[in-house]
Formats: C-alpha cells, sequence, structure tokens
C-alpha cells in the first residue's frame, strides 16, 4: 500500500479516502451485529432485525402470503444490490410516482406490507414499523442524508441486446433456480417455515409490487441469483428469466379498478409490466 500511495496525487488519494470512508463503506461494510447498542432502543433495534428474518412469526398480523422481508432484502437487509435498508432510510422522506406524494420512510415500509408481502399496513406507530425503522436507522450510521448510495435499490441492467424472451426464461429457470424455487415456482418450506420463497403464486407478492417489474428483478436476480453466486447469469439470462418469472400469475393489485385492462393502463402502462398481458392464452391479473 505504501508504494501505490506514493504514486497517487494529493487529490487522488483525498478521493479514495473519501471513497472507502464514505457511503460505500456504508453499503459494502454495515455495522456488525456484534455492535448494536444496549439497553430499551438496543431491544426494538434487535426486533427489526428478527422482524426481517422472521417476518411471519414477528409480523404475521400484517402478512399475507408466506415471505418474510429478508426473502427480498438479502443479509437481513445488509446486501448492496438487494434494496438494503441504509439506502432507503436515508433516501427519505422522497417523492414516489407510485404514491403521487412525498412519503416518508414509515410509509414506504407500509407499502412493503401491502404490496410484496401482500398484507394490510401496520399503524405508523406500531411496533413492528418502530422496530423497523430503528434498526434501519442503526445500519445507516454514519450514511450521509439525502443522497444516493451505491449498492442501494436493484442493480440498474441495460436493456438487453435481445427482448426478453419465455422460453429462453423458462430454460434458465429450470437450469438455475428450480433447485430452490421449485419447479412450479412455489418455493421450499420446512418444519412450517418457508425456506425459499414462492416467485408466483398465491404465495408471492402481488401485482403492486416493486418486484413484478421486469427490470427490477431482472437487475436483483443478476446480482443476488443464484444464491450466493451472483453475477453468474449473464444480463441476458437474468432479463429472460426475470420475465419467464413474472410471466405467471400473482395476487392482484391492491389499486386493482375491477377492470384488468383499466388496472394495467393506470398503473402498469409500460413494458416492464406483465400485468394485463397474455401469456399462454391466459389474461394476467385476471385470476
Amino acid at each position: 500500500m505504501p508504494l501505490v500511495a506514493s504514486k497517487l496525487s494529493d487529490s487522488e488519494i483525498a478521493a479514495l479516502a473519501a471513497y472507502y470512508g464514505g457511503p460505500h463503506a456504508a453499503i459494502q461494510n454495515p455495522p456488525d451485529e456484534r455492535s448494536m447498542p444496549d439497553g430499551e432502543y438496543g431491544k426494538v433495534v434487535k426486533l427489526g432485525e428478527q422482524i426481517m428474518l422472521h417476518t411471519q412469526d414477528y409480523a404475521g398480523a400484517y402478512v399475507g402470503n408466506t415471505l418474510n422481508c429478508a426473502s427480498c432484502h438479502l443479509d437481513a437487509g445488509r446486501k448492496a444490490n438487494a434494496s438494503p435498508l441504509a439506502a432507503a432510510y436515508v433516501s427519505y422522506p422522497a417523492y414516489r410516482s407510485k404514491t403521487g406524494e412525498v412519503d416518508t420512510y414509515g410509509q414506504r415500509l407500509q407499502g412493503c406490507f401491502i404490496y410484496s408481502m401482500n398484507g394490510h399496513a401496520p399503524p405508523l406507530d406500531d411496533p413492528v414499523l418502530v422496530a423497523l425503522e430503528s434498526y434501519s436507522a442503526w445500519l445507516a450510521r454514519g450514511a450521509p442524508v439525502g443522497g444516493k448510495l451505491p449498492g442501494g435499490g436493484f442493480l440498474k441492467l441495460a436493456q438487453p441486446a435481445l427482448a426478453a424472451d419465455y422460453l429462453r426464461g423458462s430454460q434458465v429457470y429450470a437450469q438455475s433456480c428450480a433447485l430452490c424455487h421449485g419447479a412450479d415456482g412455489q418455493g421450499q418450506s420446512s418444519a412450517g417455515k418457508m425456506v425459499f420463497p414462492a416467485l408466483w403464486g398465491k404465495q408471492s407478492f402481488n401485482w403492486g409490487a416493486g418486484m413484478q417489474s421486469i427490470a427490477s428483478a431482472a437487475g436483483f436476480i443478476k446480482a443476488n441469483m443464484p444464491l450466493a453466486l451472483g453475477n453468474t447469469l449473464s444480463d441476458q439470462q437474468a432479463w429472460n428469466v426475470a420475465m419467464f418469472i413474472n410471466s405467471h400469475e400473482r395476487p392482484q393489485d391492491p389499486r386493482y379498478t375491477g377492470s384488468v385492462q383499466d388496472t394495467r393502463q393506470k398503473y402498469h402502462d409500460s413494458a416492464d409490466s406483465m400485468y394485463g398481458k397474455t401469456v399462454n392464452g391466459h389474461v394476467l391479473g385476471g385470476n
């Protein structure tokens, strides 16, 4: 390191110091669990971590499927490019086109329960949301407020060279996904506990969830899947399998207007969404 440093200018050294000591570190190196605070506040922070990992046990009253928060927010909300909580926490309050309003972080968490968990929103003062916010704040210690942290959200992939393809996606799924998530996409459980989440069907996220976006799913898959083998699929494979997964039926969008086509026009009018499209003779969203 001294040899390398001797060849750098003062400005380059300053830039490197800012990089490694700044927001990159906040995402890539989240605080160790052993550094959790003590006392009553520490208990609430720890509860937030447990809700992330075991949502069914600690927040089941607000959940309508078999998923846990950590199904998407990997490593208890710590992993970069898997929508880490620290990056989300410092980004709010913020305007969201989904709601057409400036949302607080608590409101953003409520949306996760409504859409990703296919349940209903805990009140803003509910112990579940207080614990999740406290845990997020602890993970975000030292991170700058109001900016975009590296590794936040999901990986943004360029549009594929070839249009995402259902058949090719089914082949990727069979080779790289079915072992954990099942050939039928319904996941796997053990002793009554979900181990690998359902990717479609009644126990998966609903049509209002962010993961129903092909682009979001492709970015998540590319960076994180197969589990512990992220970045082994090509970008094209990630797009194809995301399109395949999101071409299956799932719970209705809670914003459903009474008409699939009207709901698509109002909330899903994008090439990114399969809602309202016909796949294998079935109109998705028609249940």
